[in-house]
């Protein structure tokens, strides 16, 4: 069932929980998300970055479609969220595509610029229905203003949600894009400190690289949203790979992508079951 992303994550921050959304670059990442949410039993956000849709040539509604479609027959609930968006073009097609919600991502800009911009796509947004997202403090893993040893500053961030009117904000508090190994260690002060802060749900992007008991700490000291990507290429590209190690003669791609899906589906399952184990938010 199609639900608002503003829903799920609301629901789970009211759980002192988390809320899962796994990045969807082709049909399986799709199926496999929410078959291991469907095995879990509970809710999923699907997302959709603007990388994804760059790969599938720029077209945001063949991949946008798909994913739909799976989320209207799954048995839990499921959202659809663009994710990573520094086109305008792009924002402003997503409700028309059945996406729930959108991170803005101007936090390459300077600060002032970084405002202006998202207050503008929040406005838009909003007029459409569109629960939106944005970054401020740039996470790790990406070239220039995502430099790693970046982090949000508390009394910036209040002034900047004020500003943009978003409804939820990553912040950087040492988690890495594309990392994989799971070696990541979260400032946990922080992460309480921007909660008292500011008064949306946080995100974590980068969550791949971040052990289990980190999360779960995270979680406790206020975060909501975790988003989670190379874990699941991880397990794609390695189950591909032994299959396809396992037969040399295989030409079948049914074949190799059904264990890629499968595989995914499991990571999905049990990190939703991770995120889900309500925690007491302190203070």
């Amino acid at each position: 069932m199609l639900n608002p992303t503003g829903e799920i994550v609301a629901a789970a921050r009211a759980a002192g929980g988390g809320a899962g959304a796994f990045n969807v670059i082709t049909v399986e990442h799709a199926e496999a998300i929410v078959t291991g949410a469907e095995e879990a039993g509970l809710p999923v956000i699907l997302q959709i970055s603007e990388n994804a849709v760059r790969f599938h040539h720029g077209r945001l509604a063949p991949i946008a479609a798909a994913a739909r479609a799976i989320a209207v027959s799954s048995t839990v609930p499921v959202a659809l969220h663009l994710d990573h968006v520094e086109s305008d073009d792009l924002f402003d097609q997503a409700a028309a595509h059945g996406f729930g919600s959108v991170m803005y991502d101007a936090s390459t800009r300077p600060y002032a610029e970084n405002v202006a911009a998202t207050a503008a796509a929040v406005r838009r947004g909003h007029a459409t229905g569109l629960w939106v997202e944005s970054e401020l403090g740039a996470v790790g893993g990406k070239d220039g203003a995502h430099a790693p040893g970046v982090r949000t500053d508390p009394g910036e961030a209040a002034a900047y949600v004020a500003a943009t009117g978003v409804d939820a904000l990553a912040v950087a508090v040492g988690s890495s894009h594309a990392m994989h190994t799971r070696t990541a260690r979260l400032d946990h002060d922080l992460i309480g400190r921007l909660r008292l802060a500011v008064p949306v749900p946080l995100v974590l992007h980068g969550s791949s690289g971040v052990p289990d008991d980190e999360l779960v700490a995270a979680i406790r000291a206020g975060m909501v949203k975790i988003n989670i990507g190379t874990a699941l290429n991880s397990a794609f590209t390695g189950a591909v790979r032994d299959t396809l190690d396992g037969d040399a003669a295989l030409v079948d791609p049914r074949r190799y992508l059904a264990s890629a899906r499968t595989a995914m589906a499991g990571t999905v399952a049990a990190a939703l079951r991770l995120l889900a184990t309500p925690t007491v938010v302190a203070g």
